[in-house]
């Protein structure tokens, strides 16, 4: 069960507080609440209201929470039927002491640099039966996506490599691409993702229009829609994270699987 593959419309959606007002009333068109993250000032700023620094969903009930933010989810999660667990790992400014919680998940697969992942939340990946796969990315959710239980796009090439091993479509886009103000690119994973059962929404436009072209034609392949939330530049926010509390959200259909050679090194 991955909590990044919703199978409805989500009810809410955690997003970094300085997200644009395109995208905040493109969620609200959808009739998806926006729930926006608190400032982590134990983070770089460019990062501190990234919700996949401090937050894992283990599945669509249960979250794990960095101690430096608990209170403020646990306050707003619990009201909607979710289970907040704090982590083990207080997070702090510095690499590797920040990525503690950016896990990618793609399929049964969970996707980190192991030697760093917090130990509260790798006991209840675990216990949820998630099968680990060590790479150096230590931002792997940062850098991933999924397309789907079988298919996912990343901006690392290590972990696309690592996941066609492990029989997973996967479409590799250059970070170039991605804008995250403070760093000289963002990564695909924080800014693109599914939003419900039928579209991968980015949080912008991808100004390469060869990647672009390139992506539209994987997700599709996916058997998604491709959507832009704003007519700005394509913005790494930290992912969206998806709150669903319906029961239904948890019935999934087939997916695709296979190996395909999906690349733009551009």
């Amino acid at each position: 069960m991955n909590p990044y593959v919703p199978y409805s419309k989500p009810d809410s959606v955690i997003i970094d507080y300085r997200a644009g007002d395109e995208i905040i009333n493109y969620l609200n068109k959808m009739k998806i609440e926006v729930i926006k993250t608190v400032r982590c000032d134990d983070l770089q700023e460019p990062v501190n209201g990234h919700p996949d620094m401090v937050i894992h969903p283990v599945d669509y009930k249960t979250v794990i929470v960095a101690p430096n933010v608990y209170d403020y989810y646990k306050n707003i999660l619990e009201l909607k039927g979710i289970k907040v667990i704090k982590g083990g790992k207080t997070l702090s400014r510095n690499y590797p002491e920040d990525i503690a919680y950016n896990v990618a998940r793609i399929g049964r697969y969970a996707v980190h640099n192991t030697k760093h992942t917090d130990q509260v939340l790798k006991y209840y990946l675990e216990e949820a039966g998630a099968e680990f796969i060590h790479v150096n990315q230590g931002y792997a959710k940062c850098s991933t996506a999924a397309v789907g239980d079988g298919r996912a796009v990343t901006s690392d090439l290590q972990i696309h490599e690592k996941l066609k091993s492990h029989n997973i479509d996967c479409m590799y886009i250059n970070p170039k691409v991605v804008l995250l103000e403070g760093y000289n690119h963002g990564f695909i994973g924080g800014c693109a993702g599914l939003i419900n059962e039928n579209i991968f929404l980015s949080t912008g436009k991808i100004i390469d229009e060869n990647i672009l072209n390139t992506l539209k034609k994987f997700i599709r392949s996916a058997g998604y829609i491709y959507e832009e939330a704003s007519d700005r530049q394509i913005i790494d926010l930290g992912s969206l994270i998806p709150i669903c509390t319906d029961a239904t959200t948890t019935v999934q259909p087939p997916c695709k699987r296979g190996v395909t050679e999906w690349s733009f090194y551009h």
